[in-house]
């Protein structure tokens, strides 16, 4: 049982990306906090198998919604259907992105149009579409996903450190916003979390390296953000807004 801080009973969430890695880790907490959960992502299959996993024991509605977040349409569709469903939503994480590592000189068109649509634009687009509702409820709270690549840069992330780092723009300026409305909005920057995206895209010798540069020397579980995202989604973050949360193992403190 969540102390009364953290107790989200009576609230919504929505996360997209929620079907695997930091999403599923994310609805699983806001679950065991007792929030009903709307989770989203492009594959039917792997949401089915997600639902029993989120829901498991704690007595919360959890549903999903297939949606492209590359596409407009999807987007609102999305929100749409959340609240039919829900009835509202109180906390929207959004935690869908990908990342196609390319130097800057060969940066494609293409690559940029789908990164900027899924990581940035989706983002604003999902929060300009349930804002309204927080505002007449006085209450909400969004988190964006960003990473400690939108602090920082590395080689060949040109187009991910963009959008990145442009959730964290969108997220200042949309906590002024939305404030005086009871709104909170924050971003969390995570380091290396063992999911399939990094997995996918770095070699061995990466992923070593990447653990050694922590404080902690090691990569992080997916579950090790939950923390984080419960105290911003819940009465207990209610003071803080309009910044940002390193979740990285110190990886930022030594220098990446």
């Amino acid at each position: 049982m969540p102390t009364p801080l953290f107790d989200l009973k009576g609230r919504v969430a929505l996360v997209t990306g929620g079907s695997k890695g930091l999403g599923k880790a994310m609805a699983r907490g806001f679950a065991e906090a007792g929030a009903d959960v709307v989770i989203s992502s492009r594959h039917e299959s792997e949401l089915k198998a997600a639902v029993p996993e989120i829901q498991a024991g704690t007595g919360v509605r959890v549903a999903y919604f297939v949606a492209d977040m590359t596409q407009r349409g999807d987007v609102g569709r999305l929100a749409d259907s959340a609240v039919k469903t829900m009835g509202k939503v109180d906390i929207l994480v959004n935690n869908a992105g990908s990342n196609t590592p390319q130097p800057i000189d060969r940066v494609r068109d293409e690559d940029w149009d789908q990164l900027m649509e899924l990581n940035l634009t989706s983002c604003m687009a999902l929060s300009r579409a349930l804002a309204p509702g927080m505002i007449e409820r006085r209450w909400g709270r969004i988190i964006h996903i960003s990473s400690v690549l939108g602090l920082t840069g590395k080689g060949g992330r040109s187009i991910y450190c963009a959008t990145k780092s442009g959730l964290i723009g969108l997220m200042r300026a949309s906590a002024i916003d939305l404030g005086p409305h009871g709104i909170t909005v924050n971003c969390i920057a995570p380091g290396p979390f063992l999911t399939d995206l990094p997995m996918s895209i770095l070699s061995e010798e990466q992923k070593a390296e990447f653990a050694a540069k922590t404080c902690l020397g090691r990569w992080a579980e997916p579950r090790e953000l939950a923390g984080t995202a419960l105290l911003l989604a819940s009465d207990a973050g209610s003071y803080i807004t309009g910044t940002t949360f390193t979740v990285d193992g110190g990886l930022l403190a030594q220098g990446l």
